[in-house]
Protein backbone atom coordinates (compact mmCIF):
# COMPACT_ATOMS: atom_id res chain seq x y z
CA UNK A 1 0.00 0.00 0.00
CA UNK A 2 1.35 3.26 -0.78
CA UNK A 3 1.36 6.62 1.31
CA UNK A 4 0.62 10.31 -0.17
CA UNK A 5 2.24 12.58 1.75
CA UNK A 6 -0.71 15.56 1.78
CA UNK A 7 0.15 18.82 3.62
CA UNK A 8 -3.29 20.45 5.28
CA UNK A 9 -4.54 23.17 3.14
CA UNK A 10 -1.68 24.61 1.97
CA UNK A 11 -3.40 27.12 -0.15
CA UNK A 12 -5.49 28.17 2.85
CA UNK A 13 -3.82 27.48 5.66
CA UNK A 14 -0.43 28.40 5.09
CA UNK A 15 1.30 29.45 8.37
CA UNK A 16 -0.71 26.46 9.81
CA UNK A 17 1.88 24.65 7.76
CA UNK A 18 4.83 25.80 8.51
CA UNK A 19 4.17 24.74 12.00
CA UNK A 20 2.57 21.45 11.32
CA UNK A 21 4.73 20.29 8.10
CA UNK A 22 2.62 17.30 6.73
CA UNK A 23 0.39 14.08 7.90
CA UNK A 24 -0.02 11.07 5.92
CA UNK A 25 -3.17 9.51 4.71
CA UNK A 26 -3.44 6.26 3.05
CA UNK A 27 -6.01 6.27 -0.07
CA UNK A 28 -5.49 3.80 -2.20
CA UNK A 29 -8.07 0.81 -3.27
CA UNK A 30 -10.75 3.94 -3.23
CA UNK A 31 -13.05 3.52 -6.05
CA UNK A 32 -14.46 7.33 -6.49
CA UNK A 33 -16.95 6.71 -9.29
CA UNK A 34 -18.62 3.94 -7.59
CA UNK A 35 -18.98 5.92 -4.05
CA UNK A 36 -22.51 5.80 -2.67
CA UNK A 37 -21.35 8.51 0.20
CA UNK A 38 -23.55 11.44 0.33
CA UNK A 39 -22.35 13.80 -2.32
CA UNK A 40 -20.66 16.31 0.26
CA UNK A 41 -18.45 13.08 0.99
CA UNK A 42 -17.54 12.10 -2.04
CA UNK A 43 -14.58 14.38 -1.96
CA UNK A 44 -10.96 12.23 -1.17
CA UNK A 45 -11.63 10.86 2.27
CA UNK A 46 -9.39 13.42 3.86
CA UNK A 47 -11.38 16.13 3.20
CA UNK A 48 -14.96 14.79 3.71
CA UNK A 49 -15.71 17.56 6.08
CA UNK A 50 -14.22 20.24 4.57
CA UNK A 51 -17.21 22.45 4.34
CA UNK A 52 -17.11 24.21 7.07
CA UNK A 53 -13.90 25.30 7.27
CA UNK A 54 -13.73 26.06 3.38
CA UNK A 55 -16.26 28.57 4.31
CA UNK A 56 -14.58 30.12 6.97
CA UNK A 57 -11.19 30.23 5.00
CA UNK A 58 -13.11 32.28 2.53
CA UNK A 59 -14.76 34.38 4.69
CA UNK A 60 -11.29 35.12 6.28
CA UNK A 61 -9.17 35.62 3.08
CA UNK A 62 -11.99 37.90 2.00
CA UNK A 63 -11.31 40.50 4.61
CA UNK A 64 -7.57 40.97 3.21
CA UNK A 65 -8.71 40.47 -0.59
CA UNK A 66 -7.96 43.86 -1.62
CA UNK A 67 -4.60 44.54 0.60
CA UNK A 68 -2.96 43.74 -3.04
CA UNK A 69 0.00 41.15 -0.85
CA UNK A 70 1.56 38.93 -2.20
CA UNK A 71 -0.48 35.80 -2.18
CA UNK A 72 0.87 31.75 -2.10
CA UNK A 73 0.06 31.47 -5.68
CA UNK A 74 2.45 34.24 -6.33
CA UNK A 75 5.16 32.78 -4.18
CA UNK A 76 4.63 29.74 -6.40
CA UNK A 77 4.91 31.89 -9.22
CA UNK A 78 8.68 33.25 -8.14
CA UNK A 79 9.44 29.70 -6.63
CA UNK A 80 9.61 29.92 -2.68
CA UNK A 81 7.51 27.46 -2.31
CA UNK A 82 7.70 24.09 -4.37
CA UNK A 83 4.82 22.95 -6.30
CA UNK A 84 4.10 19.79 -8.97
CA UNK A 85 4.12 21.64 -12.13
CA UNK A 86 2.25 20.41 -14.88
CA UNK A 87 2.24 22.96 -17.68
CA UNK A 88 4.11 26.34 -17.77
CA UNK A 89 3.99 28.77 -20.43
CA UNK A 90 4.90 32.45 -20.06
CA UNK A 91 1.79 33.86 -19.05
CA UNK A 92 0.28 30.76 -17.04
CA UNK A 93 1.28 28.31 -14.69
CA UNK A 94 -0.63 25.15 -13.54
CA UNK A 95 0.10 22.61 -10.93
CA UNK A 96 -1.46 20.02 -8.77
CA UNK A 97 -3.90 21.04 -5.86
CA UNK A 98 -2.35 19.91 -2.68
CA UNK A 99 -6.13 19.79 -1.35
CA UNK A 100 -7.46 17.45 -4.27
CA UNK A 101 -11.07 16.90 -4.52
CA UNK A 102 -10.94 14.77 -7.65
CA UNK A 103 -8.60 12.13 -8.57
CA UNK A 104 -6.86 14.72 -10.71
CA UNK A 105 -6.73 18.58 -9.77
CA UNK A 106 -4.53 21.12 -10.86
CA UNK A 107 -5.27 24.94 -10.78
CA UNK A 108 -4.01 27.27 -13.40
CA UNK A 109 -2.95 30.72 -12.79
CA UNK A 110 -1.97 33.41 -14.51
CA UNK A 111 1.63 34.50 -13.77
CA UNK A 112 0.83 38.34 -13.73
CA UNK A 113 -2.72 39.00 -11.54
CA UNK A 114 -2.64 42.59 -13.09
CA UNK A 115 -5.69 42.89 -11.11
CA UNK A 116 -7.28 39.90 -11.34
CA UNK A 117 -7.89 38.82 -8.35
CA UNK A 118 -11.72 37.15 -8.57
CA UNK A 119 -14.18 37.68 -11.65
CA UNK A 120 -16.29 40.29 -10.60
CA UNK A 121 -16.25 42.78 -7.68
CA UNK A 122 -16.76 46.39 -7.09
CA UNK A 123 -14.00 47.74 -4.86
CA UNK A 124 -13.30 51.29 -4.52
CA UNK A 125 -13.07 51.91 -8.21
CA UNK A 126 -10.19 49.76 -7.91
CA UNK A 127 -10.04 47.02 -10.75
CA UNK A 128 -9.64 44.14 -9.02
CA UNK A 129 -11.67 41.62 -11.09
CA UNK A 130 -11.90 41.09 -14.71
CA UNK A 131 -12.27 43.72 -17.62
CA UNK A 132 -12.39 44.12 -20.91
CA UNK A 133 -8.41 44.71 -20.59
CA UNK A 134 -8.20 40.60 -19.06
CA UNK A 135 -10.06 39.45 -22.75
CA UNK A 136 -6.25 37.54 -23.98
CA UNK A 137 -5.47 35.88 -20.80
CA UNK A 138 -8.70 34.54 -19.51
CA UNK A 139 -8.71 32.65 -22.77
CA UNK A 140 -5.03 31.67 -22.59
CA UNK A 141 -6.21 30.48 -19.15
CA UNK A 142 -8.99 28.58 -20.89
CA UNK A 143 -6.58 27.29 -23.49
CA UNK A 144 -4.26 25.74 -20.65
CA UNK A 145 -7.13 24.07 -18.95
CA UNK A 146 -7.67 22.49 -22.02
CA UNK A 147 -4.46 21.30 -22.47
CA UNK A 148 -3.72 20.36 -18.81
CA UNK A 149 -6.76 17.75 -19.33
CA UNK A 150 -5.37 16.58 -22.33
CA UNK A 151 -1.75 15.84 -20.31
CA UNK A 152 -3.46 14.50 -17.13
CA UNK A 153 -5.74 12.03 -19.53
CA UNK A 154 -9.39 13.30 -18.79
CA UNK A 155 -9.68 15.88 -22.02
CA UNK A 156 -12.79 12.87 -22.57
CA UNK A 157 -14.43 14.06 -19.42
CA UNK A 158 -13.44 17.30 -16.41
CA UNK A 159 -14.56 20.45 -15.21
CA UNK A 160 -13.27 23.97 -14.62
CA UNK A 161 -14.16 25.92 -11.89
CA UNK A 162 -13.63 29.36 -10.95
CA UNK A 163 -14.51 30.29 -7.15
CA UNK A 164 -15.31 34.31 -7.22
CA UNK A 165 -15.78 35.86 -4.07
CA UNK A 166 -16.36 34.82 -0.36
CA UNK A 167 -20.14 32.95 -1.25
CA UNK A 168 -18.32 31.00 -3.70
CA UNK A 169 -15.76 29.85 -1.20
CA UNK A 170 -12.66 31.75 -3.09
CA UNK A 171 -9.70 31.60 -0.37
CA UNK A 172 -7.11 32.73 -2.65
CA UNK A 173 -7.47 36.09 -4.18
CA UNK A 174 -5.31 35.02 -7.46
CA UNK A 175 -7.54 34.27 -9.94
CA UNK A 176 -7.06 30.80 -10.69
CA UNK A 177 -8.87 27.92 -12.60
CA UNK A 178 -9.69 24.76 -11.02
CA UNK A 179 -9.42 21.22 -13.78
CA UNK A 180 -11.29 18.64 -11.96
CA UNK A 181 -11.62 15.19 -13.60
CA UNK A 182 -10.74 11.47 -13.28
CA UNK A 183 -13.96 10.39 -11.67
CA UNK A 184 -17.34 10.75 -13.35
CA UNK A 185 -18.83 14.37 -12.29
CA UNK A 186 -22.21 15.05 -10.80
CA UNK A 187 -24.63 17.75 -11.21
CA UNK A 188 -25.51 20.44 -10.09
CA UNK A 189 -22.09 20.82 -8.48
CA UNK A 190 -22.64 23.22 -5.27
Amino acid sequence: MAAATVPFSLIRNYSQLVSTRAFVVKANNFNFSNSVLPIQCRRLPFSASATNNEQAAAKAAAVNADSGAPTIFDKIINKEIPSSIVYEDEKVLAFRDISPQAPVHVLVIPKFRDGLTELGKVANHLVLYADARHGEILGQLLYAAKIVAEKEGIADGFRVVINSGASACQSVYHLHLHVLGGRQMNWPPG
